[in-house]
């Protein structure tokens, strides 16, 4: 893993927000430096062992409702925005950030309280990250001329760009009025720092850096604010509505920052060994979009010619093909499936604070399930 570890020596001065363990996070808890002798394919060596509790059946009763209560929540009286903007809700997705949501608020009460019951307001907390996480789709979906979306075709195929941006405002609009209702003030901050993420990841994102650490780093950086910002905060909004100790709320936010991470950097793996049709959208498009991830970044410490392809965003015909053959025959996959198993074990380590709970070895199931995912 050489190319790892000139990674984390790269990105030891970023800051502790985008590495995927934190020296300290909390008074009741100090990380462990992650030993890289352990398999990169189980967390297994850190969980209790305790019988595995599946986190769909621990869910089901609170998001049986989630997208139908979601589609209410957007009804309006002009027939074409409903349409366009309801379209994305139709039940076909993950749901996985609900899901977290859920695991995190009953963990967390149990934790606090012994009571494994979820509050209203924590609940609508599930339905609003949906909801941003949708509307940031919609959008990216525009930006990125996306034809298909979830093996099915695009809002912005389907109804234009123009519709399709008004729809995702739409849902942001509705998501942060749902957010308003909930009226607590702090978990407005927290949620509202979402939306400033996202808008400021997907700034970055148009940008390269020459420097390949300050490359890393500005990866990093980008997917915990595209993607990783809205687990964490809204898994720290949930204990703060729980009314948890500063600790605990911590705890939540690292767990939600830290798989988040983890599901980005699969994410980006699959993009190259996926199939168009397991992943619901067109695979290596990262590249065709000007996009270097993980894999490319490690491949290019490796194969520095990649470096002038990744500067001019393989816009040159043969970049893409090029790129995506070096990223095969180099460690490059394997080198980002282990930083993407870095974060999941750090999720597991943070959430181990929280009091033994089917919940919580829910939220240790999900750290794994990710790192085995195919779509």
């Amino acid at each position: 893993m050489a190319a790892y570890t000139k990674l984390i020596g790269a990105t030891s001065l970023a800051g502790r927000l985008v590495l995927p363990f934190r020296r300290e996070v909390c008074s009741c808890h100090r990380t462990r430096l992650p030993n890289r002798s352990l398999s990169t394919n189980t967390i297994s060596e850190i969980s209790d062992g305790a019988t595995s509790v599946n986190p769909e059946e621990l869910t089901r009763q609170e998001l049986s409702h989630l997208h139908q209560d979601i589609r209410k929540e957007l009804n309006i009286d002009s027939p074409d925005l409903q349409r366009v903007s309801q379209y994305y809700f139709d039940g076909k997705g993950k749901a996985f950030r609900p899901m977290v949501v859920v695991l995190v608020a009953k963990a967390c009460n149990f934790h606090s309280t012994r009571s494994r019951v979820m509050l209203p307001t924590q609940l609508r907390i599930s339905s609003i990250a949906e909801m941003i996480h949708t509307a940031s789709l919609m959008h990216d979906d525009v930006i990125d001329a996306a034809d298909t979306r979830r093996n099915q075709k695009s809002i912005n195929h389907l109804w234009g760009q123009k519709k399709a941006i008004l729809a995702g405002d739409y849902v942001l609009a509705r998501a942060s009025m749902a957010l308003a209702r909930i009226g607590n003030p702090e978990v407005v901050v927290i949620l509202s720092q979402v939306i400033e993420d996202l808008v400021r990841g997907e700034f970055m994102q148009l940008g390269s850096k020459e420097d390949e650490d300050e490359r890393f780093t500005h990866y990093l950086a980008k997917t915990y604010k595209k993607t990783a910002s809205l687990i964490a905060n809204s898994a720290k909004a949930v204990a703060v509505l729980g009314q948890c100790s500063e600790d605990i709320c911590n705890v939540a936010f690292e767990y939600g920052r830290n798989i988040g991470m983890a599901f980005q950097l699969i994410d980006d793996i699959l993009d190259f060994t996926s199939s168009d049709e397991a992943l619901g959208k067109p695979t290596v498009a990262d590249l065709r979009l000007g996009l270097a991830t993980a894999p490319v970044l490690f491949a290019a410490l490796k194969e520095p010619e990649l470096n002038e392809m990744i500067m001019r965003r393989f816009s040159v015909e043969g970049d893409v093909e090029k790129t995506r053959e070096a990223v095969l025959r180099t460690d490059s996959i394997e080198e980002a499936r282990y930083m993407a198993y870095q974060y999941s074990r750090e999720a597991v380590l943070q959430i181990k604070n929280l009091a033994d709970c089917p919940e919580r070895h829910s939220l240790e199931q999900l750290s794994q399930r990710l790192l085995d995912r195919k779509k």
